[in-house]
């Protein structure tokens, strides 16, 4: 007996997976709950888990995009000839694509790592005809962002594994010497692998998702500008005590969380036929990683502190950075936050976020002259801007959010009252 094991569907918006890597090979004996391979979502890089007993007797993809219901292996008895039941599973696909149950397979994302507590480590093979490079998924995948070659990295883990420790301190400067005299004469920026670099599973869908909101979703745009004095005072205050820590976007998420309570419809999402508002208040925060955007949630924000809000979106975006957010923090938003303030940004406009109604674009805290009780001083404006669906929210409606949060920041006590 034998059992053809598929490319599960692992949220609503795949439609592929990839294979990153096997971490098992042909002729291995495999056990439920043992790892088969790295799979990149839309999401994140999640691990394969096989429920089956028995010997690894054939590989689909080696490395690779698989559509949603692909072949990807085959586990069943030693010695038994898969290769009639490969053929008939792919004649059935090629004559009526049916919708055909996968075979039972579980991916799960790998667990979060304790700080106290190494990176676990993976092995990568590359290809099994030809030498093997051993690295961890977290060494390849900053390896990838910094543009080295892992067969330039001496590798200091087990069995010559290369680690994160060991793409971190490797300096490229020799390889880079051996280039030719033309190429080493040019300015290469070092983090930028020059030529055609393929799509990445997230890329496509970010670049999906988010053509379908702004094309589909008739946007508009308010903006308001903030006097941010009372909001810095009120920071240093709390930041003073040796045991609390919180940020600005820490303080607008919480201001948010109180305006959307009180303006409902702004927490709310468009389905055609209907429109929800959400009694729940989730904000999710979008993340920047090298493959784009990845917006983690907080849920039930008005009900938290603003330093269980810093706790918890510090421990998400790391989550991010190394791909390893599960489902569930990843889905479920209500309303989203894009705060390039740290990045010198003044203004800009973001796209909303399915399928939340708005979403907020927060720029920089700036110093500009300003006229107070008739005088010209120095105030610390911010400037947000609010993108809404029109489907769902009018001008009114968002203006009066923006009113609500304008007066949270500009008197913090005011998210007490």
């Amino acid at each position: 007996m034998a059992e053809i094991i598929r490319m599960p569907r692992l949220s609503d918006t795949m439609e592929e997976g990839n294979i990153v890597s096997w971490l098992v090979k042909v002729g291995d004996k495999v056990a439920p709950g043992d790892v088969l391979a790295e799979v990149e979502t839309d999401k994140a890089t999640m691990e394969l888990e096989s429920f089956n007993d028995g010997v690894l007797l054939y590989i689909g993809v080696k490395e690779g995009p698989v559509p949603v219901d692909g072949i990807i292996a085959i586990i069943g008895a030693k010695g038994y000839d898969y290769k009639k039941l490969l053929a008939e599973a792919e004649s059935a696909a090629t004559a009526a694509p049916a919708k055909e149950e996968p075979a039972p397979v579980q991916v799960v994302a790998p667990p979060p790592v304790a700080k106290a507590t190494p990176t676990p480590v993976a092995v990568i093979e590359t290809n099994h005809n030809t030498d093997r490079i051993l690295a961890s998924p977290l060494a390849r995948s900053l390896a990838a962002e910094k543009g080295y070659n892992l067969e330039q990295i001496a590798g200091s883990g087990d069995g010559g594994r290369i680690i994160k420790r060991d793409v971190e301190t490797h300096t490229p400067s020799a390889a880079l010497a051996a280039g030719s005299n033309k190429q080493a004469s040019r300015a290469l920026a070092p983090d930028i692998q020059y030529g055609d670099a393929p799509v990445s599973q997230m890329r496509k869908v970010i670049a999906r998702r988010l053509s379908e909101s702004k094309f589909g979703a008739p946007h508009f745009y308010l903006t308001v500008e903030i006097n941010m004095g009372n909001a810095i005072t009120a920071r240093k205050q709390v930041n003073a005590h040796p045991d609390i820590k919180v940020s600005f976007n820490d303080i607008i998420m919480k201001a948010c969380a109180v305006a959307l309570r009180k303006h409902p419809a702004i927490n709310s999402s468009w389905h055609g036929d209907k429109i929800t508002y959400h009694e729940a208040i989730n904000i999710g925060v979008a993340v920047a990683i090298p493959d784009g955007l990845m917006v983690p949630v907080v849920r039930d924000t008005d009900l938290k502190s603003l330093t269980q809000i810093n706790t918890e979106v510090k421990e998400l975006a790391g989550k991010a950075k190394s791909k390893k957010l599960s489902g569930e923090e990843m889905t479920g938003n209500t309303f989203t936050i894009s705060n390039l303030g740290n990045f010198g940004i003044e203004e800009f406009t973001a796209i909303i976020n399915p399928p939340d109604a708005c979403i907020l674009a927060v720029g920089s805290i700036m110093q500009k002259p300003i006229v107070q009780n008739g005088e010209i001083v120095v105030g610390n404006m911010m400037k947000v801007t609010l993108s809404c669906d029109h489907r769902v929210v009018d001008g009114v409606t968002g203006a009066n959010f923006l009113a609500t949060l304008k007066g949270m920041l500009e008197s913090p006590l005011m998210m007490l009252a």
